[in-house]
C-alpha cells in the first residue's frame, strides 16, 4: 500500500502586533490662530499643546472622545529598575534622553515632545477592513499614542495584535490596513484597497461604530490635500484638516511597524534555511500578500534584502528589517535567548515593544522633519525668487528666510544624532532605518539648500551696502562740498572782498544778493536732493529709523511660538 504524501503545511503565526505610524505636520500658525486662548500666555508652541487638546475634552462633537475619552499625557513619572522610564532610557546616550523623552519630572523638563495616550483598559477596541472581493479581518486595538514635537511634527501610533492566524492573514492585515487614502477609484475596484475601514468598540455586550469610513463618495483634493481616512482624522479630532490645520507627510501608506511570530509547529525542519522563509521574510518586509514566490524579480529581491535585513539572528531564524515603509521583525516561536528566560518576557518581543519602537520613532521623526524643512525651504525660496524681481526684498520675507536657518541650524545641532543608542546592535538597527529614510542624504541636500539661500541674501546685502554707502559718499561730497567752500572763502578772505560778497557795501551791492541767492538755491537743493534719496530708499532706513516691537517668532525648532 502506497503512503499519500502529507499536504504542505500552512504556515501559521503565534503572534503578531503591529503599529502603524501615520507623520503629519500642524501648521503652527493656523493653528494658533484658530486656537490663540491656548497659547495666550505661552512664550513655546510645546507649552500651549496640552492646552489645544483639553479644548476638545468635550464628549460634543468627536465620536472618540464621547466612546473612548480623549488623549491624555503620558509622561514618564516612575523611574526605578523595574520602570519603563528606566528600561528605556538605559539604552540611549544621555543628550538623547534629555530630547526624546517626555518625562513629568520638572528637573527633566529639557525634552521637546509630548507623548499622549488614549487608554484602552477595560475596553475592547478593533479595527476592521474589508475590500470589494469579500476579503475582511478584524485585529484588536490595544495600543493609541500620539507624540506632537516642537517644531509642528506629529506622530499618531496605532497598536494592533492578533494571535493564532496565518501568514496569509496576518500579511493581509499589514497591506491593507496601513492604508489612509486611495490613490485612485481603481484601487478599490481592484480590491488593492479597502472599501471599508472602521474602529469597533465592543462594551457591555453593545457594539459601538467609533469611525467608520467606506469611500464610497470619496472627494478629491482640496486644494492639495488628499481625502484621509476618518479612522485617522477621527483620531486626530483636536485638528481640523478641513482647515489645513494639519496634513499628511508621506503617501497614501502609513509606515508598517510589525513583528510576527511564527509557529514552530506550523513548519517543516530546515524551514529557518529554505527558500520558502526567504519568501516570506521578502513579503513581510515589503508589505506584499501571500505568494509561493517572490513579489519581484528574484535576483532584485535577494540583493535589495542583502541591504535592507539584519541578520546577526539569522541562525536562530530572527530578522530584522527596514524600508522606506516598514520595520519588520521577524522570528520562530518564543524561547530563551541565551540567559534572557523566557519567564521574563520574550526578549524579542520586549526589544520590539520597548527601545526598536522608539528608535523607529525618532528615525520616522527625523524624515518627516526634513520633508517639512524641503518643503518650507522651497517656499522661502519662491517668495525670495518674487520679491527679487522687484529688486527689492522685504523684511518680512527676509526673517522668514532667517528663520529657516536658525530652526535648520537647531535641528542639526540640538534635535539629530547619528548614533541613538549606546551599544553595538542598536546602533546597527537606527543606521539601517535612517539608511532607508536616506535622513543623512536629506539633511545634507537641505543644509546646501540654505547655505544657498544664506548665500543669496549675504550677496543681496552685500549689493545694498554698496549702494547705501555709495549714496553716502555722494551726499557727503554735496554737503562737505559747500562747508569747504564757506569755510574757505569765510576764513580767509576780508577787506574790499568781503565788503562786495558779505556784507554789500560797494556800489556792486548787487553782487552780494546775487551771492546770497545762489548759497540758498545751492543749500536748498542738496537739502531736498538728501530728501529725495532717503525717501526713494525708504525701506533701508525704515527699520533704522522706526525700529519696531520685537514680538516672539511664530516657531522655531526651540519651541518659540
Amino acid at each position: 500500500m502506497l503512503a499519500m504524501p502529507e499536504p504542505p503545511k500552512s504556515t501559521e503565526l503565534l503572534h503578531l502586533h503591529t503599529y502603524f505610524l501615520f507623520p503629519f505636520s500642524i501648521d503652527r500658525k493656523t493653528v494658533t490662530d484658530n486656537h490663540c486662548a491656548s497659547w495666550r500666555d505661552t512664550h513655546y508652541w510645546i507649552d500651549g499643546l496640552d492646552k489645544w487638546l483639553a479644548e476638545h475634552q468635550t464628549p460634543a462633537g468627536s465620536a472618540v472622545v464621547s466612546k473612548l475619552g480623549p488623549w491624555r499625557r503620558a509622561a514618564y513619572s516612575r523611574f526605578d529598575l523595574d520602570s519603563p522610564a528606566y528600561q528605556d532610557m538605559v539604552f540611549f546616550h544621555p543628550f538623547v534622553r534629555r530630547v526624546f523623552f517626555d518625562t513629568s519630572r520638572k528637573d527633566l523638563s529639557e525634552n521637546l515632545l509630548r507623548c499622549y495616550e488614549i487608554p484602552l483598559d477595560g475596553v475592547r477596541l478593533s479595527m476592521e477592513a474589508q475590500d470589494a472581493k469579500g476579503r475582511e479581518a478584524k485585529v484588536a486595538v490595544t495600543d493609541l499614542r500620539l507624540f506632537l514635537f516642537a517644531n509642528g511634527i506629529g506622530i499618531l501610533s496605532i497598536g494592533v495584535e492578533a494571535y493564532g492566524l496565518s501568514a496569509a492573514q496576518a500579511l493581509w492585515i499589514n497591506e491593507m490596513m496601513r492604508k489612509v487614502y486611495p490613490s485612485s477609484s481603481r484601487q478599490i475596484r481592484e480590491a488593492r484597497f479597502p472599501s471599508r475601514l472602521a474602529l469597533i468598540l465592543e462594551r457591555n455586550g453593545e457594539t459601538l461604530t467609533v469611525a467608520e469610513e467606506r469611500f464610497q463618495d470619496c472627494p478629491g483634493m482640496s486644494v492639495f490635500l488628499p481625502p484621509l481616512s476618518k479612522t485617522i482624522t477621527s483620531l486626530l479630532y483636536f485638528a481640523d484638516y478641513q482647515q489645513n490645520e494639519f496634513e499628511p507627510v508621506l503617501d497614501e501608506r502609513m509606515i508598517v511597524y510589525t513583528y510576527t511570530a511564527l509557529d514552530p509547529n506550523s513548519i517543516d525542519d530546515g524551514f529557518i534555511a529554505s527558500e520558502e522563509y526567504k519568501i516570506l521574510l521578502s513579503r513581510i518586509l515589503y508589505v506584499d500578500r501571500d505568494g509561493d514566490d517572490y513579489r519581484y524579480d528574484r535576483y532584485f529581491v535577494r540583493q535589495q534584502m542583502m541591504r535592507q535585513l539584519y541578520t546577526r539572528w539569522a541562525h536562530q531564524g530572527t530578522y530584522y528589517g527596514a524600508t522606506s515603509y516598514s520595520n519588520v521583525t521577524v522570528c520562530i516561536g518564543n524561547f530563551d535567548c541565551d540567559e534572557h528566560e523566557l519567564r521574563e518576557g520574550f526578549l524579542v518581543h520586549r526589544m520590539f515593544d520597548g527601545r526598536y519602537y522608539l528608535m523607529a520613532m525618532v528615525a520616522l521623526f527625523y524624515r518627516a522633519t526634513l520633508l517639512h524643512f524641503a518643503e518650507t525651504s522651497a517656499e522661502v525660496s519662491k517668495i525670495l525668487y518674487l520679491d527679487q524681481q522687484d529688486d527689492k526684498l522685504s523684511s518680512e520675507n527676509i526673517k522668514l528666510a532667517n528663520h529657516l536657518r536658525a530652526d535648520f541650524l537647531h535641528f542639526a545641532n540640538y534635535w539629530y544624532f547619528d548614533e541613538l543608542a549606546n551599544k553595538e546592535e542598536e546602533i546597527d538597527h537606527f543606521l539601517l532605518q535612517c539608511r532607508e529614510y536616506r535622513t543623512d542624504i536629506m539633511k545634507r541636500e537641505i543644509e546646501e539648500e540654505v547655505d544657498k539661500l544664506n548665500a543669496s541674501l549675504h550677496n543681496y546685502f552685500q549689493f545694498r551696502n554698496t549702494e547705501a554707502v555709495n549714496r553716502l559718499a555722494m551726499l557727503s561730497l554735496i554737503f562737505g562740498a559747500g562747508a569747504v567752500l564757506t569755510g574757505f572763502f569765510g576764513m580767509n578772505f576780508g577787506r574790499e572782498f568781503s565788503k562786495v560778497i558779505f556784507q554789500g557795501e560797494a556800489e556792486g551791492g548787487w553782487i552780494h544778493y546775487f551771492a546770497v541767492i545762489t548759497v540758498s538755491f545751492l543749500a536748498f537743493g542738496a537739502l531736498v536732493f538728501g530728501l529725495y534719496v532717503v525717501l526713494a530708499n525708504w525701506s533701508d532706513y525704515q527699520t533704522i529709523l522706526l525700529p519696531k516691537k520685537q514680538t516672539p517668532s511664530q516657531g522655531g525648532e526651540d519651541g518659540t511660538k
